[in-house]
């Protein structure tokens, strides 16, 4: 070989690959977009290596070069809410984007409830009929599961008016409301929602195993969707066949059946979602994000004190703008009323959500008392957004005189055999809503046997007995699946926390998805 070629074909080897994509930027960046106000909004995309990138947003300025990867991305500063505004992408070619606001902008995430429309809402001829917000747009990205994460995910903002409200999140919609009445400022918000989905879907690998009790559920999924798991499976249903006519003959226990390889398309795959629905979203500009998810949890309710969190704390650091605000929906009653003190994984899942609020900038919208016995989607999704609404502007917006959460408990003392109950965010006061005695109450002594209670309100506690228990241990309200009826409220009408006095183990303690779950 001539010395010339050599060296050629040593240089193919070795010199980094010129990309030449052509400038293009993730479906986001498009006509009636919003921006956050006053904070840095990075643009980012795609073109072809060494072309400098100009995006200009009405008088603001912002520049990259392309880099050896093929991507540039860059900042526009800090700009005041206003608009609409052009925003101009220019390399050796030039994207347009028209009709853009600057404003709030909140990521709104989570399974079925809050990817319920608002076509299915109470109400809901009247409030498409009202939804008339030019200055409120939407951006809903596809569902898409992936195992890497992605650059891009379609969707397209949609102007909120009578004509395009029906088939957008209820939740977000009435969230986005109240926030814009508030703030009087353009609203954004961007959705990735998917029903009956788990939280892993949602959380990044990354954040998966950084748990070892997470990591069994990164392991199934690659499993699953490692080239030869068909054939594995395959081998090891005939060895399994096998040793069952084999433990017949012998009169011993049938082995395990092997777990069946999920098809890694389907969407509860570990990260899948967060792969191909999130991550093609990071790190475009948001004041917070509002969170409706947990339902499919429920079964493991234990594991999902340490699951959310996790979620929480991985997404914070995925946007890397800080602990920025993360308010949730806790999950409603649902099924047929409980008539008896029961042992409840919807309870657990309460009280698991509950415990994230130890997290800084979080926040909480209590539903149980608004739930639907028949459906886990209940069609109240107008108190939903009222309620998280409040929490925005009372932590975030700094309504620091709003009353924004219903009573929580605090403390316990016994006082002449009756447990005396104090509560935090008790407000004006603590009243029965609807002026019948107090219920959902339920107490126990040391044998641990839960009976109803009588509660009443003295002042700023709440009193709770049974002459069946003279030694009180712990007392329980809306501990159930379904605690409807449940009646504690402040003045301001938002229901008290569901709670326990206890931290006994609760019946989800050790369900994990491999003991539950064969695809």
């Amino acid at each position: 070989m001539k010395k010339s070629l050599l060296i050629g074909f040593i240089l193919q080897l070795v010199i980094v690959p010129v990309f030449a994509a052509g400038l293009s930027v993730p479906a986001v960046f498009s006509d009636n977009m919003v921006v956050q106000q006053d904070m840095a909004v990075p643009v980012w995309g795609k073109g072809d290596v060494g072309d400098k990138i100009t995006v200009t947003l009405d008088k603001y300025t912002a520049q990259a070069v392309v880099g050896q990867d093929g991507k540039w991305r860059c900042d526009l500063p800090k700009m005041k809410a206003g608009g609409p505004f052009a925003m101009t992408i220019a390399g050796k070619t030039k994207i347009d984007i028209a009709n853009v606001l600057i404003g709030e902008v909140w990521f709104c995430g989570g399974q079925s409830n809050m990817d319920f429309q608002l076509s299915r809402a109470n109400n809901a001829a009247e409030e498409i009929k009202a939804a008339n917000y030019p200055t409120m747009r939407l951006f809903n990205a596809k569902q898409v599961v992936a195992g890497t994460p992605q650059d891009n995910v379609a969707g397209k903002w949609v102007i909120v008016t009578p004509e395009n409200a029906a088939n957008i999140s209820a939740v977000a919609y009435f969230f986005g409301r109240e926030i814009l009445k508030a703030r009087k400022t353009p609203i954004g918000l961007v959705q990735a929602s998917c029903g009956w989905t788990p939280a892993e879907s949602w959380m990044s690998r990354e954040a998966l195993m950084s748990d070892p009790d997470f990591q069994y559920i990164v392991k199934r999924w690659d499993d699953s969707a490692a080239p030869n798991a068909k054939a594995k499976y395959d081998q090891e249903m005939i060895d399994w066949k096998t040793a069952c006519d084999t433990a017949t003959k012998e009169g011993k226990p049938l082995p395990v059946k092997p777990l069946k390889p999920a098809d890694p398309n389907f969407i509860h795959r570990a990260s899948g979602l967060w792969n191909g629905s999130v991550f093609p979203l990071i790190p475009y500009a948001i004041r917070g994000a509002i969170w409706y998810q947990g339902e499919t949890n429920e079964v493991r309710a234990y594991q999902y004190r340490k699951l959310f969190s996790t979620l929480i704390t991985y997404w914070r650091k995925a946007w890397g703008i800080g602990d920025f605000p993360f308010l949730f929906v806790q999950v409603a009653s649902v099924l047929p009323p409980d008539p008896v003190p029961i042992e409840s994984e919807w309870a657990e899942l309460r009280e698991a959500q509950a415990m994230a609020l130890k997290l800084p900038n979080t926040g909480m919208a209590v539903t149980v008392d608004i739930g639907d016995e028949k459906d886990v989607h209940p069609k109240n999704k107008q108190d939903v957004g009222l309620r998280l609404g409040l929490v925005a502007r009372a932590k975030v917006y700094g309504e620091t005189k709003l009353e924004y959460s219903g009573p929580q408990y605090k403390s316990m003392k016994v006082k002449n055999g009756q447990a005396v109950l104090s509560f935090d965010y008790i407000g004006k006061g603590l009243v029965v809503k609807g002026g019948e005695p107090l219920k959902g109450f339920y107490i126990c002594g040391p044998d641990k046997k839960f009976v109803t209670a009588q509660a009443k309100i003295d002042g700023k506690t709440v009193v709770v007995w049974s002459d069946a228990v003279k030694e009180p241990v712990s007392v329980r309200y809306a501990w159930a699946n379904n605690p409807m009826g449940c009646n504690l409220f402040n003045k301001a009408d938002l229901p008290a926390v569901p709670f326990r006095t206890d931290d006994w183990p609760g019946k989800t303690v050790g369900f994990t998805a491999l003991t539950i779950d064969n695809f």
